[in-house]
């Protein structure tokens, strides 16, 4: 019978394998069974991991993206496109056993998530520099993805850009347990997973007021999003919500409502993407003075009575 260290190299020296795929393969080995059952050596796990990189890095540049979003991938070092890539293998991998996400290809996922996701980089980069008047420059901002439910932006914002700070708020535990174990095996240290409504997150002392950018995408409209994310935005940072090509009524209806918040909506930023939809709009509001103790009200008010 094979020694443990071949049975590892025969497996992992096959980088087109999932994640999860290799591991019940690495675990049916007669010999892995018996001397370590779902335990690799740290040498074997770099070598695969690095393998992963390197292999993945080309495939994901290859991918044709937004314009935007492209050049933010070539940009990725080998280390973070191979981030990306685990990132993908685990979300596709955890997504049969619990409600991920709708999206269940590789290379829609590319396309309509990540690709969407980095998009939204240099366009908070360049509308926090514009507009904020906070003292943290935008290489090291401190963000909060609300309501990240598959780590969408957040995850991705973090591996792009390791100096952020980036907070993941998410409501269901299990959703939580599944981001927790992608930052681990990732390997993710700028990141933080906060399970939490965002109505009790906003009235958290912890969290009120303190992030330079809220950023959310995909959870609920303008009215809703203002009162969720503009309480946990410091005065002088930015809210960015990702929205779809044609948002002006929903954005000219929610004014009076960013404006209660002690917010003001700066632009409306087009953003390429190549999902299903075609361009996507990211709405920039500034924080301009402290929201109200009142808001945000309590857990589903803001749903079921927007301001």
């Amino acid at each position: 019978m094979a020694s443990s260290s071949t049975v590892v190299r025969s497996v992992f020296h096959k980088p087109l394998l999932p994640l999860a795929a290799a591991l019940r393969r690495l675990c049916d080995s007669e010999c892995c069974i018996t001397q370590r059952r779902w335990r690799i050596g740290k040498r074997q796990q770099l070598s695969f991991h690095g393998a992963r990189r390197r292999h993945w890095s080309s495939i994901i540049c290859a991918h044709q993206l937004g314009s935007g979003s492209a050049a933010r991938v070539e940009s990725l070092s080998p280390k973070q496109a191979g981030q990306v890539a685990l990132f993908i293998d685990l979300l596709l991998d955890w997504n049969q056993r619990m409600n991920l996400t709708a999206v269940t290809e590789r290379s829609a996922m590319m396309n309509r998530h990540i690709a969407d996701s980095l998009s939204l980089i240099p366009m908070i980069e360049e509308a926090y520099t514009t507009h904020s008047y906070a003292s943290t420059r935008s290489g090291s901002l401190k963000v909060i993805d609300v309501g990240s439910g598959a780590g969408l932006p957040g995850l991705v914002l973090a591996i792009s850009c390791p100096a952020w700070q980036v907070t993941l708020l998410e409501s269901l535990q299990k959703r939580c347990d599944f981001l927790e174990h992608v930052i681990k095996t990732v390997g993710l240290p700028n990141v933080q997973i906060v399970h939490s409504r965002a109505e009790d997150a906003g009235q958290d002392a912890k969290f009120r007021e303190v992030y330079d950018v809220a950023v959310a995408r995909a959870v609920a409209e303008m009215r809703v999003l203002a009162e969720l994310c503009l309480p946990l935005v410091r005065v002088g940072g930015i809210f960015v919500a990702a929205k779809g090509p044609n948002p002006q009524e929903e954005v000219e209806a929610a004014k009076a409502a960013v404006e209660l918040l002690g917010a003001s909506m700066v632009s409306l930023c087009a953003v390429d993407s190549e999902g299903p939809l075609g361009q996507r709009t990211a709405v920039v509001c500034l924080k301009d003075h402290a929201t109200p103790a009142k808001y945000p009200r309590r857990a589903g008010m803001p749903n079921k009575r927007p301001l």
